[in-house]
């Protein structure tokens, strides 16, 4: 790009799968493949084959780095110079400030003033300016969108930017390829989701290579944009963008270019209620021996909570993120 305007937030593309292998490709050593694992405990609540794909072992603690990665490295070397520009609770802007340091370019962080503050010291100790915002009343879009015309920055958005959710896929591509290892398919894949773009990346990955997969996407209760989206066939907004602990997962409605792919490719939403989601993080870190946030536990609680039928299907169920305070997780251990 030879402009000398600042790539602001152009109209969404929508990723192929061939952006997803793409992607694969340009993350390879970088990211971590994780692995795929299992709990005799969990299959015999759910009566089903359970396979978690522990993203709260990726790099900065969750998928978001996958997709920030791809999407920043694929910028002209001039553009990418000129600094990323991202608004995010704390999981996108460790990606991305991480990202732009491996790839020597600067970051600045709009973030909320209520995100976890180990979310906030993680991305400043990333190398990233953080800027902060109150939900409630102040506009993160229009933030950022200023911050870039400053700046010249390029905008990485969370779920919008189309090398964003192909990276997200490459999650999608790695659970097919691992359960085809040891001869299974997926019927079913639980995701967490916010904006949609970790799910819109995986459904391209898995509908591909297992079209009759059943992707759910799960979110807290009263955050539930996504349900009610897919059950009036257009985009619905969230009444309010803060109240829910799962703060990884209060984007205000699904993003256009997720809601384009998903739309087609979901069977259905979920949502679970904080409780729920807390027990998972207290069953994960008892039983699996693994540190989950709220958001990234969602998935797992639905599962726990049979919010689908599972029994005798191969179900994976991806947990997106490990970055939580650790007051959060003692309060979850302690019920």
């Amino acid at each position: 790009m030879t402009s000398t305007q600042p790539p602001i937030a152009p109209s969404p593309a929508v990723p192929t799968y061939d952006d997803v292998v793409a992607a694969a490709a340009r993350i390879k050593g970088q990211a971590v493949r994780t692995p795929l694992i299992r709990s005799d405990e969990l299959d015999a609540l759910t009566g089903a084959r359970v396979f978690l794909k522990p993203e709260c072992l990726q790099r900065t603690g969750s998928f978001k780095f996958r997709g920030a990665f791809n999407a920043i490295s694929a910028l002209d070397p001039a553009v990418r110079a000129r600094g990323i520009v991202a608004a995010s609770s704390g999981n996108h802007a460790q990606g991305v400030a991480e990202a732009a340091r491996i790839l020597g370019t600067t970051a600045t962080i709009v973030m909320p003033s209520d995100a976890p503050a180990i979310k906030r010291r993680k991305t400043e100790g990333y190398g990233a300016s953080v800027i902060g915002y109150n939900r409630a009343s102040d506009d993160r879009d229009t933030l950022t969108t200023d911050i870039a015309s400053s700046t010249g920055g390029t905008i990485v958005h969370p779920y919008e930017h189309p090398g964003v959710i192909a990276g997200q896929g490459t999650i999608g591509l790695e659970l097919i390829e691992d359960l085809a290892a040891i001869g299974l398919t997926p019927d079913a894949v639980f995701v967490c989701c916010g904006g949609g773009g970790l799910t819109a990346g995986i459904a391209l990955a898995v509908k591909e290579r297992a079209p009759n997969a059943q992707i759910f996407t799960v979110e807290p209760e009263g955050f539930d944009d996504q349900a009610r989206s897919f059950a009036a066939g257009e985009r619905q907004k969230n009444p309010t963008t803060s109240g829910s602990i799962c703060d990884a997962l209060m984007a205000p409605m699904p993003g256009k270019a997720s809601f384009a792919i998903n739309r087609s490719r979901v069977a259905r939403g979920l949502a679970v209620s904080d409780a729920e989601a807390m027990q998972a993080v207290a069953f994960a870190a008892r039983e699996l021996k693994l540190v989950v946030e709220p958001g990234g536990a969602v998935a797992l609680a639905a599962l726990l909570q049979g919010r689908a039928d599972v029994r005798g299907k191969v179900v994976v169920a991806v947990l997106s993120g490990g970055n939580i305070d650790p007051d959060v997780l003692a309060q979850a251990l302690a019920n």
